[in-house]
């Protein structure tokens, strides 16, 4: 398997199709594939999208569809098209070769997308598995084909980027190898919660949609200095340090990685040791930038994420960004208005924490 490392910062130019399903929030999925795009460094030229009825197993979209974006490529050349759908390999492949440009689907760019932001070697690991998981259900339908473009930008980087000159049985065994050395980090982990049970050290976890500034919670409460940006997962590598609250009392604060609707399978197994964290913790903050036009739609898939994990219910819920409202929101129970801008928040939310540990 031939394995590269490109740290390229070109933007691409790409065109975004959207299959829309019924009674689906049009406005949400344009917004959140756009977001995701520009998280992966892709200028968004211009969005396309048809009705799930119109659905061809060849192509996904209609022949009429086709041609619209056939043509606009012609007058308008872009790098990349993006289907927020998961494709199978023959499609990708059936795309690519109907316009003449490398396809994505949105399984493939969200994990270019932590491909891109994995920073530690366990962040590596769980990314790497993933692409691996990905192309080895599509490996036939796409070998030899991104070749064709480069093997480079958006789908094309990160610890297992390949130009998909694989072997099945290499791919294997590399699955099992990674899934290994995952076990090995979830049982580094259980024994470090034994150890914090055995002590009484409580467990709170920041969760929720990403970008909605759980890493700058993270920095303000324990007075840390990790990696933090405007972008869709700019933060993958879970942390965790000491949260100490009035008395003496401390608790182990951890900041994991944020969610989105849709959320891969293949992302979703490949890094379950990080979200055993969500599992196994005391507390919940569940971060949500409450400025977003859309924040009431991301508490609710973020709940719904959270409750198939099996998070506890014990919860509060972070109204974050609220420095940047423009209109007034009902604050229910178990919620607080915050602002990392204000530092009094911070004792603040110390005090929520506190009261809903012990």
């Amino acid at each position: 398997m031939k394995m590269h490392e490109i740290q390229e910062k070109e933007t691409e130019k790409a065109i975004i199709f959207c299959p829309i399903e019924k009674d689906s929030d049009k406005a949400y999925q344009f917004a959140e594939i756009s977001r995701l795009c520009f998280s992966a460094q892709m200028e968004v030229v211009k969005i396309f999208s048809q009705g799930i009825d119109a659905f061809n197993r060849r192509t996904i979209m209609g022949s009429g569809k086709l041609e619209e974006i056939k043509a606009f490529l012609k007058e308008n050349p872009c790098d990349t098209l993006v289907v927020d759908f998961q494709l199978t390999g023959s499609q990708l492949r059936n795309i690519s070769e109907e316009l003449g440009i490398k396809v994505l689907d949105r399984i493939l760019l969200i994990i270019d997308i932590f491909a891109l932001n994995a920073k530690s070697s366990e962040g590596k690991i769980e990314v790497k598995l993933a692409q691996n998981k990905y192309l080895l259900t599509r490996l036939s339908s796409l070998q030899g084909s991104f070749g064709r473009f480069g093997g480079k930008g958006a789908g094309m980087r990160g610890p297992g980027e390949t130009k998909l000159e694989l072997d099945r049985r290499k791919l294997e065994k590399e699955i099992i190898t990674l899934e290994k050395e995952i076990e090995k980090i979830k049982a580094s982990r259980r024994q470090n919660r034994v150890l914090r049970e055995k002590n009484g050290i409580k467990s709170v976890v920041l969760g929720g949609y990403t970008n909605a500034g759980k890493s700058t919670i993270f920095n303000l409460l324990t007075r840390e200095n990790i990696y933090a940006d405007d972008k869709l997962f700019a933060t993958l590598d879970t942390t965790s340090r000491r949260l100490f609250l009035d008395d003496g009392q401390f608790c182990l604060l951890t900041d994991t990685v944020g969610f989105i609707s849709k959320l891969p399978h293949e992302l979703v197994e490949s890094f379950s040791s990080t979200l055993e964290e969500v599992q196994t913790a005391d507390l919940v903050l569940h971060v949500v930038d409450v400025a977003d036009e859309f924040y009431e739609k991301n508490i609710q898939i973020t709940n719904e994420i959270l409750d198939g994990l099996g998070a506890t219910k014990n919860r509060i819920v972070i109204l974050n960004k609220c420095d940047k409202l423009k209109k007034p929101v009902e604050i229910k129970q178990n919620q607080i208005l915050f602002s990392a801008l204000d530092k009094k928040n911070a004792e603040k939310l110390k005090n929520f924490i506190k009261k809903a540990l012990y």
